[in-house]
């Protein structure tokens, strides 16, 4: 690329991919991991590419290089999804892609000969679950703001429940026109960890709109139409499936389900503690104890452990089951308990308090950025320029100070500050 490529190139690539909204600490296995993904020269163009979605043009005046050279390796980094081309309606938009969602969900989808598919699942399981440092800087210091929300199975709602477009799968599906189907990253990885076989199907991966057409232009996905959608949204229900979108309420781009056995997400809220994972829905699961026979199939259906079985009161009556179901306050709110209960005595109902969902992606994005400090670079998104790193740097030991992100995160002038964020990207 005409640039002298330093000692530890990759090195230089990790502190760049640790500044996007979800954090990617410096580890001996996130070495190992970069190394296997992207090549020197690409680790070397990658970390010098700027951190807001930017256009070609722009992209090469801020490297200094022309459209010819640059075009070629960056369309290969997007077939390989370590960077992501977003159309905005007039041209193509590019930006590195974060681990989640982003480069482990296309690494673990992609198909084709001579791929280190079991290394890499070694890998991205070792660093996000084998080491601490991952889930520690993205969700150890209480950030409440994931990348995903739990949705609600519309089956397993109590009679007279309201419940929004946003909150409903069939609603999702049907606000769109344009639908992928893909191989299920997590399930996928497992495979590849020689993990006893799956139930369920590898292609569950269904995304939507913007997300369907990325998937599907590079190969990480094929086209479905919306029967299809629906089938795969029925099947998900009848299996007792997690199912979970876009932690946003407009214009989501995709709904995974998600079995116990496989899903990350629900791994990490099972065995971490780190319930914020995996944002719940508005809804949490009650039971009605004068309808609980104590079956038990409540807690074996719950995939992360948050639906078990209670001895009944001292004095109860003898008739009564000896177990009754209890429900976890971090209930995800998916429903799935409900799906499995035969008496009909667990529904979802809503939260006391209802849980704030972003309200598109730029929301969802900086909220991502301020909880986890790396805002400054949105801001200031050029790795290149002397005076910006300066810049970062001031503004980032501001932001940190624990009154002013209390302040920026807090009801009060959160939705006036990201208004005006809104308006300075416009």
């Amino acid at each position: 690329m005409g640039h002298i490529v330093g000692k530890d190139i990759y090195r230089k690539l990790g502190r760049r991919l640790d500044q996007a909204p979800v954090r990617t600490p410096w580890t001996p296995v996130f070495r190992e991991l970069v190394e296997s993904l992207y090549s020197r020269p690409e680790a070397e163009l990658v970390s010098r590419l700027p951190y807001r979605p930017s256009s070609m043009p722009r992209i090469a005046r801020m490297l200094g290089e022309p459209e010819s050279a640059l075009r070629p390796m960056i369309e290969g980094l997007c077939s390989k999804g370590l960077v992501l081309d977003i159309w905005d309606g007039r041209q193509y938009l590019y930006m590195v892609s974060p681990i989640v969602i982003g480069f482990f969900e296309f690494t673990m989808m992609r198909t084709g000969p001579d791929l280190p598919r079991a290394r890499w699942a070694e890998l991205f399981q070792a660093y996000m679950f084998g080491e601490k440092d991952f889930l520690h800087a993205n969700f150890g210091d209480g950030q409440r703001t994931s990348v995903m929300r739990a949705l609600p199975h519309e089956e397993a709602l109590g009679e007279h429940v309201e419940i929004l477009d946003y909150e409903k799968a069939s609603a999702l599906i049907e606000e769109h026109t344009e639908f992928s189907l893909g191989l299920c990253s997590c399930r996928h990885e497992k495979h590849h960890l020689g993990h006893p076989p799956c139930p369920t199907p590898m292609e569950t991966c269904t995304s939507m709109g913007t997300g369907a057409r990325f998937l599907i232009r590079n190969g990480f996905a094929r086209p479905i139409d919306k029967a299809q959608m629906r089938d795969i949204l029925a099947s998900s229900r009848d299996r007792g499936l997690v199912l979970s979108a876009d932690n946003v309420r407009r214009d989501a781009g995709f709904i995974c389900h998600c079995c116990g056995c496989c899903c990350n997400l629900l791994q990490g809220v099972r065995d971490t503690g780190y319930t914020g994972i995996l944002v719940t829905s508005s809804f949490v699961a009650v039971v009605d104890e004068s309808l609980c026979i104590g079956c038990g199939l409540c807690a074996k259906a719950c995939p992360v452990s948050f639906a078990t079985m209670r001895a009944k009161a001292p004095g109860a009556d003898p008739r009564t089951p000896a177990k009754v179901a209890q429900i976890d306050p971090s209930c995800l709110g998916c429903g799935v308990c409900a799906l499995k209960c035969p008496t009909g005595a667990l529904k979802l109902h809503p939260r006391p308090v209802r849980v704030h969902h972003p309200e598109d992606s730029f929301e969802r994005v900086m909220l991502q950025a301020l909880e986890r400090d790396t805002f400054q670079t949105f801001l200031f998104d050029n790795p290149q320029s002397r005076t910006q790193e300066f810049m970062r740097a001031l503004v980032g030991g501001f932001l940190k100070l624990p009154p002013v992100k209390r302040a920026l995160l807090g009801e009060r002038l959160r939705s006036r500050f990201l208004s005006a964020l809104r308006r300075l990207a416009g």
